[in-house]
């Protein structure tokens, strides 16, 4: 379940900044068909940050509902507060998630020690599993490999996305936890070297436009066929670095619209839409991995 290509989905917006039902069946039913694994839904590229506590609720009941049992749906739940952070997670017993996606707390800066009683306390409050995901860059705060371990040992903590772009970090953590801990990518750029080393998968933005090929990589890799996956990851590897040209899903929503997988690339402020500047780098990158 928590292997293999999942995608972190970007929450598609109509021109007044309301959720577009229409658009996000779309996208669910493009990703059941291409063999992405499962759905992030409301994650960091699923904009959690600018959506109310109400929205982000509601729109992954929305995935959930339209996805009608053909994939899995994981639900970000991560904050800052650690009542927060259990609350909602709390939200989604009984729903049909099958698992959450918990980022380090961002703005606070935790101590190891913070971060540990952290998800400690979170994974006390549920029996739903648990993925930590440590992205630094975002939240200004490094979840170190010997804190993962500790944090291993809790029954449903049972996966790490590791976004800190040090390829280094996965043998680290394997040699503090067991063979049955996921490690997955949160980084596309360095996925299928991370997926050599042991790991189990890739949480992806790639993804959202290029499903069936992120698949495929992932398949390959996980039959060992890395010839074959180093080729299909080479044409994707402009998606993969200028999908970031500007904030992510800033790009990545562009995208999606202009592969006509949703109807608008509207986000809520602060973020704004692609500049027109970096418009030709995300078509050009589109053109080089054969999306256009």
């Amino acid at each position: 379940m928590f292997t293999g290509s999942i995608v972190a989905l970007v929450t598609p917006m109509d021109a007044k900044g309301n959720v577009d039902r229409a658009s996000l069946k779309k996208l669910i039913d493009y990703h059941v068909v291409s063999g992405t694994s499962a759905i992030v839904s409301v994650g960091t590229t699923g904009e959690s940050a600018t959506l109310t506590h109400n929205e982000h609720g509601e729109v992954v009941m929305m995935t959930v509902e339209l996805a009608d049992g053909r994939i899995p749906i994981i639900a970000g739940t991560g904050a800052n507060s650690t009542a927060e952070g259990i609350s909602l997670t709390q939200r989604f017993h009984n729903t049909g998630i099958v698992g959450c996606l918990s980022v380090t707390p961002y703005y606070n800066k935790p101590t190891q020690e913070g971060l540990f009683q952290h998800f400690k306390a979170i994974a006390e409050h549920t029996d739903l599993p648990q993925i930590l995901y440590n992205v630094p860059s975002r939240t200004g705060c490094d979840m170190l490999p010997e804190t993962v371990a500790r944090l291993a040992e809790i029954s449903n903590i049972v996966a790490l996305k590791e976004a800190t772009g040090n390829l280094s970090r996965v043998s680290q953590i394997q040699a503090l936890v067991s063979e049955e801990f996921v490690l997955l990518s949160g980084d596309d750029t360095i996925s299928l070297d991370f997926m050599q080393l042991g790991g189990k998968g890739v949480i992806s933005v790639t993804a959202n436009i290029a499903a069936r090929e992120m698949a495929e990589l992932c398949l390959l890799a996980q039959r060992g066929e890395f010839a074959a996956a180093r080729r299909l990851n080479q044409r994707l590897m402009p998606l993969h670095h200028d999908l970031f040209v500007e904030s992510n899903p800033i790009p990545v929503k562009w995208a999606c619209q202009k592969l006509g997988l949703m109807t608008s690339d509207s986000m809520r402020l602060p973020m704004t839409p692609l500049s027109e500047s970096a418009k030709p780098v995300v078509e050009q990158a589109l053109k080089r991995s054969g999306l256009l």
